[in-house]
């Protein structure tokens, strides 16, 4: 049966927004007239959601884990699963989320599966997140996996934002670093030019700062522009995964982001796998996808040769250990789970491993970056007043003699 969406006015004057079924427009308006409301606006909730779809907002990770997080409560609290899609398909969600579960639920009605439904809609959900569902649906705990997914979305989302936190503070730094040395070579040095006059005898560094702010006032805004287009190329070349790829795999080698970079990545490949396994995910299909969020093409190449030596036969644990994939500790936590049957279990014992070492490795980062930040930007302010200072102190000299 259609839903609509209404706004109407009670015998009091006071608006009333809601939703309610009826089989057409007439029998809505017929429905909210016995109600005693007086109907202001009366349209299909699909159409409703289709237009707020096109105004709403970016669709953020955080959206979709609180609307799939709802969705498995309700699944593990024993609703039905079509009235639950229903319910989340009438919801307060972003309108992207609310048009893909009323799509759900049409297919629903029509036969189609769950997983087969999801897989039809635009959500940007991560690769595993469909095969848990899949997987759900085959063994009969699909609220479970739907909430594994959700707990796994939650991780990668955090890890995304601590990171991000904690890059917040150099970022700023830097970028009102570049801003002091910009304004001081724009309207500071120039102030000095007139000395320029005697630039046969003003020491080299005191002639270039001079000669650098008159070019950069006299070019501000060509400077300005080239700045800009370097962000605009430099955004265009980062949105590629191919140049994402190269940087990270560059990042590995550098002695402190190096270590840490490495750590977090076999945290979430840790956590992903033994989420996969926990819900009966074949253990090759399981690396396959957990190989898909492992970013560095070195790394990644290691675990697919390492999958390549699974489906010959031999160990998890001997495989990785072949490519040097994990640490020592990584080794025998596989090789552990593989003996006990508890793989899942270890799995995530590793993830916490990683994950808390990684943010150690975090902490090393940021107590190495703010310092070395400061100080070179601290450096080429004082190389700019020190090369005013003898500027002046040379025309000082001349004008003594």
């Amino acid at each position: 049966m259609p839903t609509y969406r209404f706004q109407a006015l009670n015998a009091q004057g006071a608006t009333l927004d809601g939703t309610l079924h009826a089989e057409g427009e007439r029998e809505a308006a017929r429905l909210l007239g016995e109600r005693g409301l007086t109907v202001v606006s009366l349209e299909p909730a699909a159409a409703v959601a289709a237009e707020g779809t096109r105004r709403a907002a970016r669709l953020r990770t955080q959206d979709l884990i609180v609307a799939f997080h709802e969705l498995a409560t309700m699944l593990q609290s024993g609703v039905a699963l079509a009235e639950a899609v229903a319910s989340q398909a009438r919801s307060a969600h972003h309108p992207r989320i609310v048009a893909a579960f009323a799509a759900i639920g049409t297919a629903l009605r029509r036969g189609q599966s769950f997983s087969d439904a999801l897989a039809g809609t635009d959500l940007p959900l991560p690769g595993y997140f469909g095969i848990l569902v899949r997987a759900g649906e085959q063994s009969g705990l699909l609220a479970q996996s739907l909430a594994d997914g959700v707990a796994q979305m939650e991780y990668d989302h955090q890890v995304r934002g601590e990171v991000r936190q904690a890059l917040t503070y150099p970022a700023v730094l830097v970028a009102a670093g570049i801003g002091a040395v910009v304004l001081m070579f724009t309207f500071v040095v120039p102030k000095f030019a007139s000395l320029l006059e005697r630039g046969a005898e003003l020491p080299l560094l005191a002639s270039a700062v001079l000669h650098g702010g008159l070019f950069a006032r006299d070019y501000i805004g060509w400077l300005l522009g080239a700045l800009a287009l370097a962000a605009v190329l430099a955004a265009r070349a980062w949105s590629r995964p191919q140049v994402r790829a190269r940087c990270f795999e560059r990042l590995e080698r550098l002695p402190v982001v190096g270590p840490w970079l490495v750590e977090a990545e076999t945290a979430g490949w840790a956590k992903i796998l033994a989420t996969l396994l926990a819900n009966r995910v074949p253990l090759l299909d399981a690396l396959a996808l957990a190989r898909e969020g492992v970013r560095s093409p070195q790394r990644g190449a290691k675990l697919e040769e390492a999958a390549r030596a699974v489906r010959a036969g031999m160990p998890l644990a001997d495989a990785l250990e072949q490519q040097a994939a994990l640490t020592a500790t990584g080794y025998n936590l596989v090789r552990v789970g593989e003996r006990s049957g508890e793989l899942p279990a270890m799995l995530r014992s590793l993830g916490k491993l990683c994950e808390d070492a990684g943010r150690v490795r975090m902490k090393q980062f940021l107590a190495v970056l703010e310092p070395a930040a400061i100080l070179v930007i601290g450096g080429v302010i004082g190389v700019i007043m020190i090369g005013i200072i003898l500027a002046i102190t040379s025309a000082n000299d001349i004008v003594a003699r």
